[in-house]
């Protein structure tokens, strides 16, 4: 019989040829590693929550944005208000020439 191998580098016939102390202690193992897999395979599976979670980073995107903006804006606020007065000026003057 060949031997079969496995993830880890051991193979499945020398495990079962070892003393039953270490085999409880590799099968320990291998539940772990496949405990830990199927989460794994779980997480990717599911859809909803990777289109949650890229929503949230997103928006936490978007408002650390705004708080910029906003920022930029206060730090501003004598020239944006002066525009603002001369755009308004501007829609005067164009709707009295009509």
């Amino acid at each position: 019989m060949g031997e079969v191998a496995r993830t880890n580098g051991t193979s499945a016939l020398t495990l079962a040829e070892g003393d039953p102390v270490a085999l409880r202690a590799q099968i320990e193992q291998t539940r772990n590693e496949l405990g830990d897999t199927v989460a794994a395979l779980a997480i990717k599976a599911d859809v909803k929550a990777q289109a949650r979670e890229r929503l949230d980073h997103t928006k936490a995107q978007a408002l650390e944005r705004l708080d910029v903006a906003k920022r930029q804006a206060n730090e501003h606020r004598t020239p944006l208000i002066a525009a603002g007065a001369a755009l308004v000026g501007l829609i005067a003057l164009r709707i009295a020439k009509r």
